[in-house]
């Protein structure tokens, strides 16, 4: 069988969905995800940048149709609440997803809600295939997709001169922390991780990566629900401000996780 999966999403949507789209593997799979995703989707035959397509076009033209009608199954989680790109796929062997868990779903981890779409069972951890290392630095990230999820970042500093362990700093291409750590690739990144003794971030993208990696993660969160978006991983500890305001976390309340 040849299955297309099509993921979109941010990194940390993506990581929580990673179980969800392995349980989909078929004889040949194929992932349109975003270009920085598609370096961790290491269980399809292929995997490209869903925006290089042509299928985020108002709606897909002839020859994008063309190459979907070449997969037996299509799973997507795009457009799912586009009722022109429903009428555009009519007749091709299509299953679409919501691409974000349901408020109306309570507590129910994203893991498990996507586990629930597919119809695999839940508690599923998502795991990227990188060699574990022992732990010879602590990796911090100070950095999220909103500010209102980042920890200041002068608490960090003060938290990062009571490590044990010698200090690497990480930060994306648009991420002003001068020193920091940078890849161009999520893998490659996800590989250096794979090197830490244990990682300090934020609710963000990078925080699930290192819990995916096998990394110890302590997670800082504030507005969001741990309950649905805490990385899951063999050694992960979860702290969330009170009243859901970063501000509002003391230094002292972290450092016990990092001693331990």
């Amino acid at each position: 069988m040849r299955r297309l999966l099509i993921r979109p999403g941010a990194i940390g949507d993506f990581i929580v969905s990673l179980p969800a789209l392995e349980h989909l593997r078929a004889d040949y799979t194929e992932l349109w995800t975003t270009a920085a995703n598609a370096p961790l989707a290491r269980f399809a035959d292929t995997a490209i940048s869903l925006y290089g397509t042509g299928i985020d076009h108002p709606a897909p033209g002839e020859k994008v149709l063309e190459r979907l009608a070449a997969f037996d199954s299509i799973v997507t989680w795009y457009g799912a609440n586009r009722p022109e790109f429903h009428s555009a796929l009519r007749g091709l062997p299509v299953i679409f997803h919501a691409a974000l868990p349901l408020s109306s779903m309570g507590g129910l981890h994203a893991v498990d809600f996507y586990q629930n779409q597919v119809g695999a069972p839940p508690g599923a951890i998502p795991r990227l295939p990188v060699e574990r290392r022992d732990g010879a630095f602590l990796a911090i990230h100070p950095f999220s997709g909103s500010s209102g999820k980042n920890w200041p970042l002068e608490r960090f500093r003060e938290l990062a001169e009571h490590s044990p362990l010698p200090v690497r700093w990480i930060a994306g291409p648009e991420e002003d922390l001068p020193g920091a750590v940078r890849f161009d690739s999520l893998w490659d990144l996800a590989q250096w991780l794979a090197g830490a003794g244990l990682y300090i971030g934020n609710d963000s993208g990078i925080t699930h990566l290192a819990a995916a990696a096998g990394v110890p993660v302590v997670a800082l969160f504030g507005p969001t629900d741990p309950e649905v978006w805490a990385p899951r991983g063999v050694d992960v500890r979860v702290l969330r401000a009170p009243n859901g305001s970063m501000e509002s976390l003391a230094v002292d309340q972290v450092l016990p996780y990092l001693r331990r």
